[in-house]
């Protein structure tokens, strides 16, 4: 596996981002505080970079498809990912707003960096179901009018999916096939055996 194009439900924080407008992020902002995100530890540490945590060369691919598919889409926007399940309370929401994110959600992030470490190309097509409850001109979020919205979007990011697949190359150009080279810090003679062959499928050809 060399990419990975994932769709996600999330709230707008931006006026100008409309429920059933899409966006393709390019930044994170993290609140989660209870998921694993490595595939490190226990014998070995490796530290990639996610200072562009999605893929530039799958989100610009992205982006395309989206316009061409016919979608209302935004290219660039921070994604602020949360714990959850529940959704925000209103002094967060406008929290959030103040730190400049576009958009937030409960998915995402740790797949973004256990793509990054298995040297594999990640971007998101969000999909705006709501206005978080920053919003109070609009309605508190309700689910029943957030699986409205994102009915109505399934057939939109299915096109888009579809066009953006059709759209990669053979060879990737971008840096996320290689976000390892030098990224592990342990001394290959220090990594314990178990964990080189549970992590061989990631690490074998640095070994």
């Amino acid at each position: 596996m060399e990419r990975i194009i994932a769709v996600s439900a999330v709230g707008s924080l931006r006026e100008e981002i409309a429920p059933g407008h899409l966006v393709v992020p390019d930044q994170f902002i993290d609140r989660t505080t209870q998921r694993p995100s490595t595939f490190f530890g226990g014998g070995i540490v490796a530290h990639v970079s996610l200072a562009d945590p999605f893929c530039p060369v799958l989100s610009r691919q992205l982006v395309d498809a989206a316009q061409q598919a016919g979608g209302k889409v935004h290219a660039g926007g921070t994604y602020l990912c949360m714990e959850g399940p529940q959704f925000s309370t209103r002094a967060e929401s406008h929290l959030y707003r103040s730190w400049g994110a576009h958009v937030i959600g409960m998915t995402n992030l740790q797949e973004a960096k256990l793509a990054r470490e298995a040297e594999i190309c990640f971007s998101t097509l969000a999909l705006a179901t709501d206005y978080d409850c920053w919003n109070q001109a609009a309605s508190d979020v309700e689910i029943e009018s957030v699986l409205k919205v994102l009915t109505q979007n399934v057939e939109l990011a299915q096109k888009t999916i579809g066009r953006a697949v059709a759209m990669f190359a053979s060879e990737r150009v971008c840096g996320c096939a290689s976000a390892l080279k030098d990224a592990i810090i342990t001394d290959r003679a220090r990594i314990p055996e178990r964990v080189r062959n549970e992590l061989k499928p990631i690490i074998g050809k640095y070994l």
